[in-house]
């Protein structure tokens, strides 16, 4: 029985997944890195921290250019088109944060985004409240981000709950492996990242709407 729902933020609370992929495609052609192969790395760093991330940019592009310099490139860009237009919320998720209430299912955040970042964008569409607990990407330590469990077992013992009766919400292959190797019920909401191959050992339900996943609840 499913007792806590414990969900990603970009890509599967908010729109932003798309942000960050135009920015990161964007400042990796003006490095020079063509857009194929931008797409393919975004596709393996998408969910993933800072500190992960870098060494799969390297092991792509090597040392030029400078990750932390194409980082900072790209959330200077992002933090400027959100402070501007904003970003809007995926669809349905409201709704299904209300209902889960309604069941009594708690609920939590687990983002590899920083605190000041993600608490924005929940606040600005008025979701923060609904979530009962927030595990932050700079709560964890560095280098122990999705992939990795830690994540989604420390919003499980924040929750109260096991791993075992909680469910994961995620649209990134790192995401689902950390969600699944925590011992999760792992649902997949498709984004950007189409389901195949490297998604399918950890994704226990694939559904293309964030409401679908009250069916399995």
């Amino acid at each position: 029985m499913i007792k806590a729902v414990v969900f990603d933020m970009d890509g599967v609370i908010t729109d932003s997944e798309k942000l960050y992929r135009r920015f990161q495609v964007e400042t990796g052609l003006e490095y020079g890195i063509e857009e194929a192969k931008m797409h393919t790395i975004c596709e393996h760093i998408a969910g993933g921290n800072k500190y992960t991330n870098q060494g799969v940019f390297r092991s792509f592009v090597g040392d030029t250019p400078d990750y932390w310099e194409f980082r900072d490139k790209v959330m200077a860009k992002l933090d400027h088109e959100i402070e501007t237009n904003g970003v809007e919320l995926k669809k349905g998720v409201k709704e299904t944060l209300l209902e889960l209430k309604n069941r009594g299912i708690k609920t939590a955040l687990a983002t590899s985004t920083k605190m000041e970042r993600a608490e924005k964008n929940l606040k600005i569409n008025d979701i923060y409240e609904l979530f009962d607990q927030k595990v932050y990407g700079d709560m964890i330590e560095p280098g122990e981000g999705k992939p990795k469990p830690f994540i989604y077992l420390k919003a499980c013992e924040l929750l109260g709950e096991a791993p075992a009766s909680s469910m994961a919400v995620e649209d990134s292959v790192n995401g689902l492996i950390s969600a699944k190797t925590a011992g999760l019920y792992s649902v997949m909401v498709v984004d950007l990242i189409p389901p195949g191959p490297a998604t399918e050992p950890y994704a226990d339900e694939v559904f293309y709407e964030i409401k679908d996943i009250l069916k399995v609840i």
